[in-house]
């Protein structure tokens, strides 16, 4: 029977160790491929259908129908677009291939680079109607910087408008001549309804989900030898022996061209392109069979997944996480793949990061939400378990004693900040402990308190990136959180010397109170913060009674005079004051400080402070005079433009003031449609405009106002 989610509201579904089985598979015999790509370019049909195909569902599901195996969660549902990377296990002819669906859209970028790090390979589709995009350039990118080989998938190519030979024209000259289609289709659009595979020379005709073998069609003979001919050329530039072969004119076997393309794919000196219409199941049985036969097997992979020396497959166990959700019923589930070492049915594994020994029982190898007992589970292959305390996405596990370093997980960082505050009380009671279980089911998530503006920070990829997450929250753990624009941590100082006194005085019958001092306010070097100096000569103020002014002053500084934001960058120097022996105490000179405080700053040309950000701005070149003329209007300044590996692109660096990007991510995606990409730092503090600063003031006078 299937444990927990019979009865519950979890979407997983995980199988007692007692219930059937998936097949064992070999290391040799596993192939673990991330489908990649940009939105809506038939990612999660193209994992539906190579599902089906293996005959375990009964039906073929569709996005739109909400009933797809890869799109389980109700985000997804909602949105019509994937969210979370899902593994699924497909098993084909012998073989077992894992495709992990990745989200298409920029904000989740971070479940494609995990999704990266935990297979060997990635299928990159690209829709045949619309070729490359955004999404298109940026996970090549990604896939590339991870040193991921690719096979690329022309996908929906049984839409209208369709022009494949101008979108691998397109490909071959955005990613290289080693872009080379190993089919030919035969028709397009609507009338695509088979392919040519030039490895035998045979065209499979499409029917009812089936294809039959059958002699090429006369009219595409010529196109197929020149295809043939261009993909000749790209293997017999991979291995000596072909190429002379090839040069002699002699006939080179398909299970010759088979052996080098897939070291070709393995070391990435080609890029095969198949075709393929998912939601028809056409050409998907010839992708499936790509698949397997071209992407490299975990034994070839394992190099590039460790940073250290690579362990022998069949050595100790390795495991390294690579996606974490938190699912308020079943807990924490960590999916992993078993980089090196065999494990039969539990294991006992030490926490590479923290040295917490973690055990793992109940392995499922995951189809989507469902879980299938793992049983023995081989290198290589890829399942999830429940209940992994204290372990996060990509800490590696190992058998005790054994020490390895594997490749880092290298996510963006979030640079859409928005400032989280709870719908009720109770919400506030659960804030934080929702927010940390966001960040450890989403690691490109980052929360913070910003301890100068008081706020609880919530850092996304992008402001759908932080709303789904929080739609996230009062789904799964009924926390009702709203994200608002972040306040700017503007500081406030002065720019001239001044002398000002403050006394304390009151008497009410019996002792009274009295403090009395006198105090130089002068400016410091921005970065300086607050300094106090002793000048005081003669005993005008005893010693004891010192640390007292300096105590005020430090409490005073909190608030500016201005507009109510920090003072910083000023000395106050105590230089005279009076005392009475029986009146004076500690509070009565805290008090006249704060006195001396609030006549001295209005008086010495006080200014409110802005932070000033340095961002390095990489944009395709046709986009540069827009970002420039942004920045100018947003109070910025281009400091210079360093050289661009990247054809086709350009880098500004531009300082500019916090304000004035704090929506930056949203304003760079509209002006470059997604192409651009951004890092930031903080540089100094500078003297915000007269007109800004009177800006600042009045909505700080309101607010005031507001709160009586």
């Amino acid at each position: 029977m299937r444990v927990h989610a019979a009865h519950v509201k979890s979407p997983w579904s995980i199988r007692a160790a007692e219930e059937a089985r998936m097949d064992q598979y070999e290391t040799n015999n596993i192939r673990n491929v991330s489908l990649i790509g940009h939105s809506g370019s038939g990612k999660t049909s193209l994992a539906e259908a190579l599902y089906f195909l293996t005959g375990k569902s009964s039906r073929l599901g569709r996005v739109e129908e909400n009933n797809t195996v890869a799109d389980y969660d109700p985000d997804e549902h909602e949105r019509g677009m994937s969210i979370n990377l899902t593994p699924i296990a497909c098993e084909w002819a012998g073989s077992k291939l894992n495709v992990v669906d990745t989200p298409g859209y920029a904000d989740f970028v971070g479940e494609v680079i995990s999704g990266l790090q935990g297979t060997d390979a990635a299928a990159l589709l690209i829709d045949a109607t619309s070729g490359i995009e955004v999404g298109t350039e940026t996970v090549w990118r990604i896939a590339s910087n991870l040193k991921r080989p690719l096979i690329l998938i022309l996908s929906r190519m049984d839409r209208e408008n369709v022009d494949t030979t101008a979108v691998v024209d397109d490909l071959r000259e955005r990613f290289g001549t080693n872009v080379v289609p190993i089919q030919v289709p035969i028709g397009e659009g609507p009338d695509f309804r088979g392919i040519v595979d030039l490895l035998d020379g045979k065209a499979r005709i499409f029917k009812d989900g089936q294809s039959t073998v059958e002699d090429v069609p006369e009219e595409l003979i010529e196109s197929v030898e020149t295809a043939k001919e261009q993909l000749l050329e790209a293997i017999a530039s991979t291995d000596d022996a072909l190429l002379e072969l090839y040069l002699e004119g002699e006939n080179i076997s398909r299970e010759a061209m088979i052996t080098a393309l897939h070291a070709g794919v393995r070391d990435r000196s080609i890029y095969p392109v198949v075709f393929s219409a998912a939601t028809e199941l056409k050409g998907t049985r010839e992708t499936f069979e790509a698949l397997i036969a071209l992407t490299p097997s975990p034994t070839e992979s394992l190099k590039l997944l460790m940073d250290s020396n690579a362990p022998a497959i069949d050595g100790p166990v390795i495991v390294q996480v690579f996606k974490t959700l938190a699912d308020p019923f079943v807990g924490k589930v960590s999916i992993f793949r078993l980089i090196a070492g065999q494990i039969d049915g539990e294991a006992q594994l030490v926490n590479q990061r923290t040295g917490e020994t973690q055990r793992l029982t109940n392995i499922q190898f995951a189809v989507g939400k469902d879980g299938e007992s793992a049983g023995t589970m081989a290198a290589g292959d890829i399942a999830f378990v429940t209940k992994l305390e204290g372990v996060a996405t990509g800490d590696t596990l190992t058998d005790p004693g054994h020490t390895v370093t594997t490749q880092a997980f290298d996510l963006p960082t979030p640079l859409f900040e928005a400032s989280i505050t709870p719908e009720t009380s109770a919400d506030l009671d659960k804030m934080g402990s929702v927010l940390s279980r966001l960040v450890e089911e989403d690691p490109s998530l980052q929360s913070y308190r910003d301890e100068e503006t008081a706020e609880t920070i919530l850092a996304g990829l992008g402001e759908s990136h932080v709303q789904i997450s929080l739609d996230r929250a009062k789904r799964k753990f009924s926390v009702g959180l709203h994200a608002e624009v972040p306040r700017v941590a503007y500081r406030e100082t002065i720019r001239k010397t001044v002398n000002a006194h403050g006394r304390h005085k009151r008497q009410s019958g019996g002792s009274g109170q009295f403090g009395d001092v006198h105090i130089e306010f002068s400016p410091l070097p921005r970065g300086s913060g607050f300094e106090f100096e002793d000048r005081v000569v003669g005993g005008r103020v005893p010693r004891n009674y010192i640390p007292a002014v300096e105590k005020g002053l430090i409490e005073a500084i909190d608030v500016g005079l201005l507009a109510g934001y920090p003072m910083v960058d000023f000395k106050a120097a105590l230089f005279d004051g009076q005392y009475h022996a029986v009146d004076s105490s500690d509070e009565s000179f805290r008090l006249a400080a704060r006195l001396a405080y609030r006549e001295g700053i209005p008086t010495a040309s006080p200014v409110i402070l802005e932070p000033i950000m340095k961002l390095s701005i990489f944009i395709p070149e046709a986009n540069t005079g827009d970002v420039i003329g942004d920045i100018s209007s947003k109070r910025g300044h281009v400091l210079g433009m360093p050289p661009c590996d990247d054809e086709g692109f350009a880098v500004v660096e531009v300082e500019v003031p916090a304000a004035e990007v704090q929506r930056y991510a949203t304003d760079l995606r509209s002006i470059t449609q997604g192409r651009g990409r951004f890092t930031r730092e903080f540089v100094r503090y500078e003297e915000v405009p007269s007109n800004i600063q009177e800006q600042l003031m009045a909505s700080a006078e309101q607010q005031r106002e507001a709160a009586v």
